[in-house]
């Protein structure tokens, strides 16, 4: 019995030890510098047109008065400052829809270093909106911007994804949610009237993007390229060999190598997939019905309402109008602690009970708020509670909707299906971005405080499905991450793993002699198509 436990404690201290051996610096200098130059710009141009609105909407008036003789009339001016919001997801939807065709050319990592044109772009036309006297150079800035956005978004986590070893997988896809909270939070503080929070510094606020841009082209180049991506689609087992040793920070990758090309022999194609085959293709169905419904729920659960209405709700508190910004800056706090403490206990508890349970917690906060915000005129000391919920429901959005999503798409499809598979997850991220903005105002106009209940109502239709539909992914291998799906597919073991179209089949001898050209050669001399 003592041998037993003695060895069980020993087989734990193995994996603790290889867990910590798996990161290794160029891992984490990797995700870091990826992050920052894309998801990080993502949740910075999220927050950062809150604080200078007033300004922005007089220079519109200002501009409009020296062009036409004539102030713009109130209705024109809200809907030029909604098409400036709002243009970001539709700049992200473009983003989204091309960004298959540019990974697949230009590789993970240089998609990324190439995403900054946009960034660098839209920055200098933004910052220097102002100078020029043209709101045309905003908005055209915005959209380049969601352009960029909607790219990094299906690039960063296809990239992190592959190049994470399936121990710390979880933990590195939680970057891209921590560097939007992170993004988000530094977009509340550079808009504080003591740094670039007023009417002659707004445009820093936008010049600013440029940091991060300049930043990710410096040091990524110096990094390797996806080795899966290298080894499955590039077909150099010598890069590949060389990327895995730098990420793992090891010499001998054979087995990781034999891991990749034994996935690939099983598929039995390596060709990119469109978007059309993947959703025609039976043993992915589930899979992608799954992909929708968290991307659906990420966007429509009212975490943008949230954001809506957190100045109203601290006013009615009590707290000075000039104190707000400040005391806003807690929102932000609160979203990075979550995303953070998310990505360090993603590997332990998993990523149903993380999503799942944030989906309920939520569903709990937004049927509390909804009974404070209604009674809070009776009851002095409810506005305090609104304030508790509000905080709550963004943690219980950041510690698993928030992030694992963008984990999950990651994770249920093999390379020849994974960038069709973020352009669908992306399109839908994008398009339900767009619908909350259009539809939220006609609803809280309409529903008051009860708008709260419809997205209760969304969470708990999210909560429910994946309660019932997704396995649990940590630490397996998308062969194992399949055989859970097998069964809902409505298809067999072997059909599931092989998960080929007919079209585009190729012999098993074929397949089996070009790997092993590959891997005696030490590089691809044999192309697979």
């Amino acid at each position: 019995m003592e041998n037993k436990q003695q060895s069980n404690g020993g087989v734990t201290k193995n994996k603790e030890m290889k867990k910590k051996m798996n990161w290794s610096g160029s891992l984490i200098l990797a995700s870091l510098t990826g992050a920052f130059g894309s998801s990080f710009l993502y949740g910075y141009n999220l927050s950062v047109v809150n604080a200078p609105a007033v300004y922005i909407k007089k220079f519109y008036n200002e501009t409009w008065e020296r062009r036409y003789g004539f102030s713009v009339d109130e209705s024109t001016l809200t809907l030029l400052w909604s098409v400036t919001v709002s243009i970001f997801a539709i700049g992200g939807l473009v983003g989204a829809i091309i960004v298959t065709p540019i990974v697949k050319f230009f590789g993970r990592k240089c998609t990324l270093l190439l995403n900054n044109v946009f960034a660098v772009t839209a920055a200098i036309l933004m910052s220097l909106s102002q100078l020029a006297g043209s709101f045309e150079m905003l908005i055209l800035g915005r959209i380049i911007m969601g352009v960029d956005a909607g790219i990094s978004l299906s690039a960063l986590p296809m990239y992190l994804s592959e190049i994470s070893p399936k121990e710390i997988r979880g933990s590195l896809g939680q970057v891209t949610a921590i560097f939007i909270c992170v993004g988000v939070f530094m977009g509340q503080v550079l808009g504080l009237p003591e740094i670039f929070g007023t009417e002659s510094r707004w445009p820093f606020l936008f010049g600013v993007i440029v940091v991060p841009a300049l930043v990710q082209i410096v040091i990524l180049p110096f990094l390797p390229e996806s080795p899966r991506y290298l080894l499955l689609e590039k077909h150099n087992t010598s890069k590949a060999e060389k990327a895995f040793q730098t990420f793992l920070g090891k010499d001998d990758v054979s087995q990781e190598v034999e891991e990749v090309l034994a996935e690939s022999r099983v598929q039995r194609n390596t060709k990119l997939v469109s978007v059309l085959q993947l959703l025609r293709t039976r043993a992915v169905r589930w899979q992608v019905i799954t992909v929708v419904v968290t991307m659906g729920c990420y966007q429509l659960c009212g975490l943008n309402a949230i954001w809506y209405y957190t100045n109203n709700i601290f006013s009615e508190a009590g707290i000075n109008s000039k104190t707000i910004p400040y005391v806003t800056l807690s929102t932000g706090a609160v979203e990075t602690l979550a995303a953070v403490s998310s990505g360090l206990v993603i590997e332990r508890l998993g990523r149903r009970p993380l999503l799942i349970g944030g989906f309920g917690l939520m569903i709990i906060f937004f049927a509390v708020l909804t009974v404070s915000l209604t009674l809070q005129n009776n009851v002095t000391w409810l506005p305090y509670l609104s304030i508790f919920c509000i905080l709550a429901i963004i943690a219980s959005f950041c510690i698993g909707p928030g992030g694992i999503p963008f984990v999950l798409t990651g994770e249920f499809f093999q390379q020849s299906q994974r960038p069709a598979a973020f352009m669908v997850a992306g399109t839908v991220n994008w398009l339900c971005n767009f619908a909350v903005g259009l539809l939220f105002p006609f609803i809280q106009s309409g529903l008051q405080n009860y708008c709260f209940l419809v997205f209760a109502a969304i969470c708990f239709a999210g909560a429910t499905y994946l309660f019932f539909v997704l396995p649990e992914t940590k630490n397996k291998t998308l062969s194992e991450i399949s055989h859970a799906f097998a069964k809902r597919n409505k298809v067999s073991l072997e059909m599931q793993e092989m998960n080929h179209y007919p079209e585009e089949r190729k012999s098993s001898a074929e397949q089996e002699s070009n790997f092993t050209s590959s891997v005696d050669n030490g590089e691809t001399k044999h192309a697979i198509v």
